[in-house]
């Protein structure tokens, strides 16, 4: 297989030392990279049942074939460990420079083990790996770290770093790059609970040759050419935030933590409005020619904030907690990037404290620092407080809803709003079946960006029968993957006229691996079921497979329908009615050798 460097790096950052790991050829031409890869590194270095917050845990960065080959959208990194929110698998994927510099050293993957005696800075200088002391850079946020560190190590590296969210060990803090966050499910918060303020990373070697240099080259015009056509409009000239209000329109836009599917003052949240009004200018993320990174800025007459903005998060932060103000939402994704912290989950554990507060069920602290749907003082004032871990409230909610509610309880587990403890994206499953699905299966917990089920429910000719929403579910999700794997983009899913098809003939080309549509399919498989796999060793069981109770019955999906959707589901993945893993079933897809070194029982 060409393309690849077939070998990770493992640094135990208890020691400081590091030693090459060889990636068993099979492993790599079964799941290719990124993600795919990740997710075996994770299997194959962590013990089974291991705590987020253990030195064993690890921490993997990994990179895909297509980085460095001139192949739009390419330049993205991996990210998986345990989560710190779930418990089960934590994958996050960045765009990023840092992808290409990783590629460089001469490794495919970077696993990090242990956890550092003091404050840390981990610098990978090609194959030599130093542990700096990294006490003059706590309390900085990942733009400053980032900065003092290519003042100190040279402007060639490229730096992954954690804001205060992760020193102070809140369970949803990102790692942050090039102003990017890899937020989703906690990583910032491993890095955190190994002493690991940032990463820095120099790589001055070659890029791996491709097995089909010319026609890759042909390949990449081509593809940044349909880049750049309609199927991407709307993402260069609004960017996400273009959802919202047809969201609201549609009824499937969660408002007031999801008591309802419309916001009223969704116009003025609208992408419309604010590249209108707010639009400071647009911007591409690493070797990206779609350019969808739209900025906007504060307009208010406070000090002025420009911050880079996408549906998720004004959705989180706007109609999830009930603020009209575009102002105040901007100033809210600021502060979850300065503090390094999944936008997502915040707005979504404020907004459980919220519906506390309105309910009558008391919170720590005083009630004059409580928040409240709409009070955008006490929205600012509260991520504040969590990025800190300041306070008994700050404290709590540091905790993500799930935990939070276990300790406030009261009832108010019925409105905490989250899928195996990762609170639920921008999407109201009410009248979405196939997303329903998609957030109850999905190994992450509640999740948007491993299944574009959405598109299935969207669609004009959407299926009716459970077994055709599991298949089209399931093969959303095999797609997904597989981009993660190579990786691509997952703006690029509509600009191939057969995404299998034109994958397989872009992976020749890159690795020379004979492979077609039906080997790339399973290869997303492939990774859907290691993902799994973690998870039936960290303790899953069928009953983590739900929607929250607020979602199902008269206000959303009938538990029985969701039930056939899950039944049905599993029978297509040719799972056990309980959702285990049959052996026949790894045989089936060439894991049952990948899997002879890694521990699977429990």
């Amino acid at each position: 297989m060409q393309a690849i460097h077939g070998r990770a790096l493992v640094v135990d950052c208890s020691t400081g030392t590091a030693e090459p790991f060889p990636i068993p050829p099979a492993v790599s031409a079964a799941v290719l990279g990124g993600a795919g890869l990740a997710s075996w590194l994770l299997l194959r270095f962590a013990p089974p049942r291991v705590d987020a917050w253990a030195p064993e845990n690890p921490f993997v960065l990994a990179a895909g074939p297509f980085i460095g080959t001139g192949l739009t959208t390419s330049s993205k990194l991996a990210i998986a460990t345990t989560s710190p929110q779930t418990g089960f698998i934590g994958d996050s994927l960045t765009s990023s420079y840092l992808a290409l510099v990783l590629r460089r050293t001469g490794f495919d993957a970077l696993v990090v083990v242990g956890r550092a005696p003091r404050w840390s800075v981990l610098f990978v200088d090609d194959d030599q790996v130093r542990l700096l002391p990294a006490e003059h850079l706590l309390g900085r946020d990942p733009e400053e770290t980032a900065a003092t560190l290519r003042s100190e190590l040279g402007r060639d590296i490229r730096v992954a770093a954690i804001g205060r969210a992760g020193e102070r060990l809140v369970r949803y803090a990102a790692v942050v790059n090039d102003g990017r966050l890899a937020g989703r499910t906690g990583p910032g918060a491993v890095l955190g609970a190994k002493r690991i303020k940032a990463i820095a990373v120099r790589g001055t070697g070659r890029f791996p040759a491709v097995a089909d240099p010319d026609g890759v080259h042909r390949a990449a015009r081509q593809l940044a050419t349909r880049s750049l056509g309609p199927e991407t409009a709307k993402y260069r000239e609004l960017g996400t935030v273009a959802n919202l209000a047809f969201f609201s329109r549609l009824g499937v836009l969660p408002t007031r933590n999801f008591q309802a599917g419309s916001f009223p003052a969704a116009e003025a949240l609208s992408g419309e409005r604010l590249v209108t009004q707010h639009r400071a200018d647009r911007q591409a993320c690493a070797a990206c020619t779609v350019g969808c990174e739209h900025h906007f800025r504060t307009s208010d007459g406070g000090p002025a904030t420009t911050v880079r903005l996408e549906y998720e998060t004004l959705f989180a932060l706007g109609s999830l907690c009930g603020i009209e103000d575009p102002n105040v939402v901007l100033r809210a994704a600021a502060l979850c990037d300065r503090y390094g912290m999944d936008a997502i989950s915040a707005g979504g554990t404020i907004a459980w404290a919220m519906e506390c507060v309105e309910r009558g069920v008391p919170l720590p602290g005083s009630p004059d620092e409580w928040p409240r749907f709409g009070d955008g003082a006490s929205l600012l004032r509260t991520l504040e407080a969590i990025g800190e871990r300041r306070g008994p409230l700050g404290d709590l909610l540091a905790e993500g809803s799930r935990r939070a509610a276990a300790i406030i309880g009261q009832g108010s587990e019925a409105w905490a709003m989250h899928v195996k403890g990762l609170e639920l994206p921008g999407y109201h499953p009410k009248r979405l079946r196939a997303m329903a699905l998609g957030f109850a299966v999905t190994p992450r917990g509640a999740c948007h960006n491993r299944t574009s089920a959405y598109e299935i429910d969207f669609s004009e000719d959407a299926p009716a029968s459970a077994e055709r929403i599991a298949q089209a579910t399931a093969r959303s999700e095999d797609r997904s993957a597989l981009l993660d794997a190579l990786p691509l983009c997952k703006f690029l899913r509509h600009c191939f006229d057969d995404f299998f098809v034109e994958a397989a003939s872009l992976v020749r080309l890159v690795t020379g691996l004979s492979c077609d549509a039906d080997e790339l399919q399973r290869t997303g498989e492939r990774i859907v079921t290691l993902k799994k796999l973690f998870n039936l060793r960290q303790g899953w069981t069928r009953s983590d497979d739900t929607l929250p109770s607020r979602l199902l019955g008269s206000n959303g999906i009938d538990p029985a329908e969701l039930d056939r959707l899950i039944r049905a589901y599993y029978r297509v993945r040719g799972w056990a009615a309980d959702g285990s893993i049959p052996p026949e079933r790894l045989r089936d897809l060439g894991l049952e050798s990948l899997l002879d070194s890694v521990s699977i029982g429990s």
